[in-house]
């Protein structure tokens, strides 16, 4: 069976395809604001500001795209909630990176990376029908 055909067979392996290109673009968004930003502040405050916008944009692409659902007020304080979370745990992950030596402009893509898990399944249970 080749991708296209599991693609089609398996509605999950295509939500969770979606996701990770979703994903992918959502951290490409934040990356790009983060590393702007940190030349003038610091890496916590411009990680938020990335963060926030690419929650933005996110939350569009997940509700239409990834799930295949429209928005509404209900999806967007789920989204909002696991979102709360995952900026928690990126945090986390950001200030262990930086702790351990790893340089600023790496430390927040590893974090943005390690957070992933943890997003998937608390979006998944939000954007479940």
């Amino acid at each position: 069976m080749n991708i296209k055909e599991l693609y089609r067979s398996d509605p999950k392996y295509g939500q969770f395809l979606r996701f990770c290109i979703n994903g992918v673009l959502a951290v490409c968004i934040q990356y790009a604001v983060y590393l702007v930003c940190i030349r003038w502040m610091n890496e916590f405050v411009a990680n938020t500001i990335g963060y926030f916008i690419s929650f933005c944009c996110n939350f569009v692409i997940t509700s239409y795209w990834t799930f295949k659902s429209k928005p509404s007020w209900k999806r967007l304080t789920g989204f909002g909630g696991s979102h709360v979370i995952n900026y928690f745990v990126q945090q986390m992950f950001l200030a262990l990176f930086l702790y351990i030596g790893i340089g600023k402009e790496w430390a927040a893509l590893f974090a943005m990376g390690s957070a992933v898990p943890v997003n998937f399944c608390l979006l998944h249970f939000v954007y479940r029908k």
